[in-house]
């Protein structure tokens, strides 16, 4: 085993992808070795399955990684990243497999690589289980942006369970270091927003749920601008996704249709998780403070934030994050309830990379 290898137990926690994911978008951007053991260990079908096999080779090929175990169904994974190259890339994530989920592990690294990198994902655009594409555009980036990461996220082709086949641009501009983030407050709400989509289904459907939307919301007292989308998709598909914008945060919520499933409850899904974030005061929605973590731990100086949950992502996500670094980090709340987080960010830069690896060659 090379020298400085750091040796990451894949079953902690909820013993998730999000382990992989974070340690190697870490190992990435801090030049660091990584062997992850037990991958995946508490999930139904553990090892590593085609999406997270899909984020093992986008950071193999950004890094130059030296890699061993990246096989279907491998429990064990050494990592050995090499310098952060930008550049025009595809990745195919495979099926129905989230490209939501590979953005969150090559963003950071990709925030300090050597040129801006112009990226198309295929995949699952909007699938069971992890963030809807327009999640992380109108979410998840413009938040990032206050970081002073600069990046878009368009849809070019819908994504759905079962056969994927979606398509994403991505361009990311690379900085120096990323400034801290306070997102305590949310403040006065401006605007709620929305989407109603489906692929290879009847716009009546897409209708009823922009009706349902609309009859919910004004009953709550809340107008919203929302508008119908037509994709172009390898199986049918429907969805609903709402977005508040308050003076200083964003949060989103959205709902899945499936066989059997009246449109009217797929809004309903989407709106009652959207109400119940207004009843409380937290800034971020339950899903943005595990996906932000990462970047708030390289930042320079405090980020801190109130989040409506202390999920169990969130928790793993910042286990795997001390692995990495030294820094301070504060969680208040209990799991599963509102929370405060802080984090003092190690304030890595462009230019840490080369010493970093030195100093551990």
């Amino acid at each position: 085993m090379a020298s400085g290898v750091l040796r990451i137990d894949g079953s902690y926690g909820e013993g998730g992808g999000q382990i992989l994911r974070t340690a190697l978008a870490l190992s990435a951007v801090l030049g660091r070795p990584v062997e992850l053991v037990k991958i995946r260990a508490g999930r139904k079908n553990p090892g590593l399955q085609p999406q997270h096999l899909s984020c093992v080779k986008a950071l193999a090929e950004i890094t130059g990684a030296e890699v061993h175990g990246a096989e279907l169904g491998s429990s064990r994974l050494h990592f050995v990243p090499g310098p952060i190259t930008g550049g025009s890339r595809r990745f195919d994530v495979g099926t129905a497999g989230a490209v939501s989920l590979v953005i969150q592990a090559i963003l950071a690294p990709l925030a300090f690589a050597d040129a801006p990198s112009d990226l198309v994902l295929t995949g699952g655009t909007h699938v069971p289980w992890s963030p809807p594409a327009p999640y992380i555009s109108e979410v998840f980036l413009p938040m990032v942006k206050r970081m002073g990461l600069a990046a878009t996220w368009q849809v070019q082709r819908g994504g759905f369970y079962p056969k994927g086949g979606g398509e994403v641009r991505v361009a990311v501009q690379p900085l120096t270091r990323l400034r801290s983030l306070d997102l305590t407050d949310r403040g006065a709400l401006l605007a709620i927003r929305g989407i109603s989509a489906v692929a290879r289904l009847p716009r009546g459907i897409a209708e009823r749920q922009v009706s349902r939307v609309r009859c919910r919301l004004a009953d709550a007292g809340h107008k919203i601008e929302i508008e119908i989308a037509e994709f172009d998709a390898a199986c049918p598909g429907d969805t609903v996704f709402v977005w508040a914008e308050f003076e200083q945060a964003r949060a989103g919520f959205g709902a899945l249709g499936e066989r059997g499933k009246p449109a009217e409850r797929v809004a309903d899904e989407a709106v009652d998780a959207l109400l119940d974030f207004f009843a409380g005061d937290a800034a971020t929605d339950p899903h943005l403070a595990d996906q932000i973590a990462v970047l708030m731990a390289l930042a320079n100086g405090r980020s801190v934030l109130t989040t409506a949950c202390v999920s169990q992502h969130l928790l793993t996500n910042l286990w795997t994050i001390q692995q990495f670094l030294p820094i301070g980090i504060s969680l208040e709340g209990q799991p599963d309830g509102p929370g405060r987080l802080s984090i003092d960010g190690a304030g890595i830069s462009a230019s840490s990379w080369g010493a970093m690896a030195a100093a551990r060659a």
